[in-house]
């Protein structure tokens, strides 16, 4: 019995945490989308109140005591093994949240908070200037606080394995710099043979699509996708982005260029991914702990399995071409879905990360992963930093930026958020979800008969083409929550370890054999 009280009272004690986490998201959500810019000073003041409240009520003495009756510890996290399989992971979970916050001062995460909130209208305005300079000393206020928040966790010797520990637990900079040394080689020279075979026509994607009409097509897009728009919206924001505001209340956000259908369009499929993860937890998950996903990896690896893998794939146009050829008639008219097909997979190395391909995305990662681990270990300085982007860029991609353009920081080192949000470690996860996707389509393809025909039906209202494989991901991968570590979860959906050769292997075949 006082197990069973115990725990009904700790469940208790997260679900207030789970909604405070919830109103700040809706408050970081809102700042992101429709807050004007002179309430900015306001609403970091509101976060940082917020995020000290939450903060104290996790590691309050109430919650580090109804772990230990529940037996849970450093060394069984998981408590009393009287106590039910979904009980136990909760616990483990809680243990896991509870440990790191309690390492960390009140007034701490009060002033990251806030500083966070200063720090991303900064970078927003400095961006739309092209200015880093305005921007530097936020992020060395960032950079500070990242470093700070390892040595309170104990890293102290290897404060960036402290941050990628946020985001993917148990991989440091040693399991992840081999898998990357691999990809640079194969994905280089992948770009050298591709690049030698010529470029398709994209001439009719340089067309002008009016806004407008792509927000009417993008709502048909996430109805085909099966977003059920009555538990989520969708909105703009200067970088796109999807946040979870509650079980029923997904919030997803794109970007919109006349003279780019592309970004906007696969940042919906992208961010759809991510949502329909989150929409996807069980009942039995719900406002618990344990609706997460299992590490940043994993969610990546939804979103990089519909915007690419599912997204830029010829049977996925089959279906939906004809509706994006109805939007836009006059600038589509005279595209074949096979010329569509090509022009989406054009393979060319560009400025911009979101809008990269899937073989020179990877090398944009590798290249933030390396600058991320210079400026936390301070072998770079702040101040460097947009001469040694343009170095890497030229390095890696082959793309010279001029320093004197009016976008040269803004397309440069001022593209992505991460940076101005302290979300130092988090872009590995993006590189590693691509490796994660194709483990998963893999057995999703042979789980699945004939699913490229499904896929390749016209377009059906309420995404019916899709549900099979909406359905799988829900049963295989959804269902778990963050019950599972990343490798527990590959192990049990595929009996497989993490490795490059499946997406080496996939990138390989469609870009030298199919495109």
């Amino acid at each position: 019995m006082q197990l069973s009280d115990n725990f009904e009272k700790i469940r208790s004690l997260d679900k207030e945490q789970r909604h405070l986490e919830r109103v700040v998201s809706a408050l970081n959500w809102d700042m992101e989308t429709y807050l004007p810019p002179q309430g900015v000073e306001g609403r970091t003041e509101q976060l940082a109140l917020l995020e000290g409240i939450a903060h104290q009520r996790l590691t309050s003495a109430e919650t580090g005591r109804l772990l230990a009756e529940l037996g849970s510890s450093a060394d069984n996290p998981g408590g009393d093994e009287k106590l039910p399989a979904l009980e136990r992971d909760f616990l483990r979970v809680m243990r896991r949240r509870y440990d790191k916050a309690v390492k960390l001062p009140s007034d701490f995460v009060s002033d990251s908070a806030r500083a966070e909130g200063l720090s991303i209208a900064a970078w927003a305005q400095a961006r739309r200037d092209n200015d880093f300079a305005a921007f530097l000393p936020h992020l060395k206020t960032m950079i500070g606080i990242a470093r700070k928040k390892a040595d309170y966790w104990g890293f102290a010797d290897r404060l960036y394995d402290g941050l990628l520990d946020i985001y993917e637990p148990g991989m440091g900079a040693a399991e992840i710099g081999p898998l990357f040394a691999v990809l640079r080689e194969r994905l280089t020279s992948l770009l050298r043979d591709i690049q030698d075979r010529g470029a398709p026509d994209t001439s009719f994607l340089k067309e002008s699509f009016p806004v407008e009409k792509q927000k009417v097509f993008f709502k048909k897009l996430l109805d085909y996708l099966g977003f059920d728009r009555q538990r989520g919206r969708m909105d703009a924001s200067a970088h796109p982005f999807a946040a979870t505001l509650g079980a029923n209340d997904i919030r997803i956000t794109t970007r919109y260029f006349k003279d780019n259908l592309l970004s906007g369009l696969f940042s919906v499929i992208h961010e759809t991914g991510h949502a329909l993860y989150e929409m996807g937890f069980p009942p039995e998950l719900h406002g618990t702990c344990l609706a997460e996903g299992a590490s940043m990896a994993i969610h990546e690896s939804q979103s990089r399995l519909w915007e690419n893998v599912v997204g830029r794939s010829l049977p996925f146009w089959k279906g939906l071409f004809l509706q994006l050829q109805s939007s836009f008639p006059q600038q589509l008219a005279l595209v074949s879905v096979e010329k569509f097909y090509r022009a989406v997979n054009e393979v060319k190395p560009s400025l911009i990360r979101v809008d990269a391909d899937e073989v020179s995305y990877g090398l944009h990662i590798i290249l933030r992963f390396e600058l991320e681990q210079g400026l936390i270990s301070g072998e770079i300085a702040p101040e460097q930093l947009p001469e040694i982007w343009r170095e890497k860029i030229k390095e890696y991609l082959g793309i010279e930026i001029d320093p004197a353009s009016p976008r040269s920081d803004a397309d440069g080192v001022l593209q992505d958020i991460h940076w101005s949000m302290g979300g130092f470690g988090y872009f590995p996860s993006y590189l590693l979800g691509n490796l994660y996707s194709l483990h998963f389509f893999r057995k999703i393809k042979s789980d699945i008969s004939g699913f490229d025909d499904l896929l390749g039906n016209v377009y059906s209202v309420a995404g019916k083409n899709l549900a099979p494989l909406r359905n799988w991901l829900r049963d295989n991968i959804y269902v778990w929550g963050c019950r599972l570590e990343p490798a527990q979860l590959l192990e049990k959906v595929t009996g497989e370890k993490l490795s490059p050769d499946p997406f080496l292997e996939y990138l390989e075949e469609k870009y030298i054999r199919c495109v």
